[in-house]
């Protein structure tokens, strides 16, 4: 996945912007650089992650804790997010009219396939995770509201891609970091760009142990009223109950359904 402090694709600013303020983003790198890796950081290290000198980074890391989302963790003294960060990705969420429409339709499909059902927005060269509903049977990997996970290889970021004209495609494709996740990631961007060509003919996107081992992925596009796509809707099917085949004869149908009916639903 993206390093938590590299700059999305979309959102490089311009090099000469006299209304951008400089204190809020170094305030943004600093939550951003806590991740799963780094749940406590010093202040030594917030500094190199985020690219400040220390006395920078001392500044940053005061304020934010003086208005309560930074805090020390009691035995270690290392710095640590508390839970007021929530707030700021709950405000969105709770605003969100996509997620809204979604609801039903997630857990429509959620029932009927048995496995986990999820809402995706892109987010520069990945896709975010804005809402999902959980299957009660076993899933090996935990994805919750908030990650984000890379479009090139999986079928959310696929479907997504799918719609959009072909050299925008490759353009986000290249301008990715695309590791080998596993042994069966695809990384040459030409491969990649023959997967989305499928998809956009069938109307579904696949991936197949590319992300995780033991995890699976069919995704289709949402689409605006003006055709655009604005997010995916895939669902989690793990390699233990599934094989491809079955995935792509029983639960593509219902993927493809469920956001053609989140589509519809936000273009009235």
């Amino acid at each position: 996945m993206v390093h938590p402090t590299a700059p999305d694709t979309a959102t490089v600013r311009p090099a000469a912007d006299p209304l951008f303020n400089q204190s809020l983003e170094k305030g943004l790198d600093v939550l951003r650089a806590f991740t799963a890796a780094h749940r406590t950081l010093t202040l030594s290290e917030l500094a190199q992650l985020t690219g400040m000198t220390k006395g920078s980074a001392q500044r940053t890391v005061h304020t934010l804790q003086v208005l309560g989302y930074v805090g020390k963790h009691p035995q270690t003294r290392r710095f640590q997010l508390l839970p007021k960060v929530i707030e700021i990705g709950f405000n969105y969420l709770a605003a969100h009219p996509l997620i809204r429409v979604a609801h039903p339709y997630l857990s429509q499909l959620a029932t009927a396939s048995g496995e986990t059902a999820s809402l995706t927005e892109p987010v520069g060269t990945d896709m975010v995770f804005v809402a999902q509903l959980l299957t009660t049977q076993f899933i090996p990997v935990l994805t919750p509201v908030g990650m984000r996970i890379p479009m090139y290889c999986t079928s959310s970021g696929r479907a997504y891609l799918s719609q959009l004209p072909e050299a925008e495609a490759r353009a986000l494709l290249e301008a990715a970091p695309r590791p080998a996740r596993t042994p069966a990631t695809l990384t040459q961007v030409d491969a990649i760009l023959e997967r989305i060509a499928q998809c956009r003919q069938v109307g579904y996107a696949t991936n197949c142990e590319e992300l995780f081992l033991g995890d699976m992925g069919v995704g289709a596009p949402i689409l605006n009223s003006k055709g655009q796509p604005v997010a995916a809707v895939h669902l989690s099917p793990p390699t233990s109950r599934w094989t491809l085949e079955q995935v792509q004869q029983k639960l593509a149908p219902m993927v493809i359904e469920c956001a053609r009916a989140i589509s519809q639903s936000i273009t009235h």
